[in-house]
């Protein structure tokens, strides 16, 4: 119950206010996807804290790429991508 309340702003971000905007986000999958995923994944508290991590690495400085939501909580970029470099 609690994950649906904390996804449902995202959600809306993502069908009305995205849309509207040019897309900048580095990684795949977006940030707000990662970020419902991470919620649903690892629940509300420490997907939001994932969420929150992976929106400040999303930056012009960063090389970005393929950034999957890890199986164990991680508020670092997922060590697998990194193995693929």
């Amino acid at each position: 119950m609690i994950r649906k309340i904390v996804i449902a702003p995202i959600r809306f971000y993502q069908h009305f206010i995205s849309p509207l905007l040019p897309p900048s986000c580095r990684y795949y999958p977006t940030c707000s996807a990662y970020t419902v995923q991470a919620i649903t994944k690892h629940g509300a508290i420490l997907g939001i804290l994932m969420g929150i991590a992976r929106i400040l690495r999303c930056n012009p400085f960063v090389r970005g790429g393929y950034d999957p939501v890890p199986d164990h909580f991680s508020l670092r970029r997922n060590e697998q991508d990194k193995q693929h470099d």
